[in-house]
């Protein structure tokens, strides 16, 4: 027998209403952690299948929440923060300070670049930058440490497109996706814009990396949209190669007609 509405008591008409559509939103609710749940899994198998052979995702987590954890577990570690923060401060600001200004006369990096280091924790690069004169500069990190370092993921950077001239990472082997990590450098690099990452190549990282790179191919054919400029061994807190990409410059042609005679 269908029930008749109208002819229900009025207190009971709210009610009635309330389950309806807590019951839409809960369905609602479920579709898409089903579908997040789907397309996560379904975007990092095929983008794991595609990856080249010298570039291995680390295996172990069960969601991206989980990964995110992990990440945390080093960054918010009271001691490590303490250590970045007092003695490791001068000593990192130095040698970051060092490589930017081996960059500037490269004439890779200048005064007035804007520019962005990725995966900063406290803002020892960003300390470094405005010391030898880049001075607007900020970093990311899911930490932040006002006023050098923003919250933000690698993954899904918080700029606009086209934002800045350079970008500094020396954390590309914490990137669980790094086809994402380099798809954001490119997306918020201007066109022309430099991208500089210390990377570690053919040994593995330290224990909360997500990737292991084993030669710098996987690079050269993930920034599709920039080309490889430099490449160079160095001596950076573990990390072994410095590598350089430049962002291609937008060509436009210009064509003329010429009427028929």
């Amino acid at each position: 027998m269908k029930p008749d509405l109208q002819n229900l008591p009025l207190i009971l008409k709210p009610f009635i209403l309330f389950i309806f559509l807590s019951s839409l939103s809960f369905l609602a609710f479920l579709s898409l952690q089903t579908s997040r749940q789907t397309l996560n899994k379904t975007t990092t198998e095929n983008a794991s299948e595609q990856l080249p052979s010298d570039l291995k995702i680390r295996p172990g987590y069960s969601s991206y929440d989980a990964y995110l954890q992990r990440q945390l577990n080093k960054t918010l570690n009271p001691k490590l923060r303490e250590i970045w923060t007092t003695r490791d401060w001068t000593r990192k600001v130095n040698v970051f300070s060092d490589f930017f200004e081996n960059l500037k006369q490269r004439e890779l990096l200048f005064n007035g670049s804007k520019s962005l280091c990725i995966g900063a924790r406290v803002g020892q690069e960003v300390a470094a930058l405005k010391r030898v004169g880049v001075d607007d500069s900020v970093g990311i990190d899911l930490v932040p440490y006002p006023p050098l370092v923003l919250k933000g993921d690698f993954h899904h950077q918080p700029f606009d497109d086209e934002t800045f001239d350079f970008e500094f990472s020396n954390v590309f082997d914490h990137a669980l996706y790094p086809w994402k990590f380099v798809g954001e450098i490119e997306r918020t690099l201007k066109p022309g814009g430099i991208c500089v990452l210390h990377v570690l190549v053919s040994r593995r990282a330290d224990k909360y990396s997500a990737n292991d790179l084993y030669s710098v191919k996987p690079l050269e054919k993930m920034f599709k949209k920039s080309e490889l400029v430099e490449l160079r061994s160095i001596d950076g807190f573990g990390l072994d190669t410095e590598v350089v990409f430049r962002k291609r410059r937008i060509k436009v042609f210009f064509f003329f007609f010429l009427p028929f005679c």
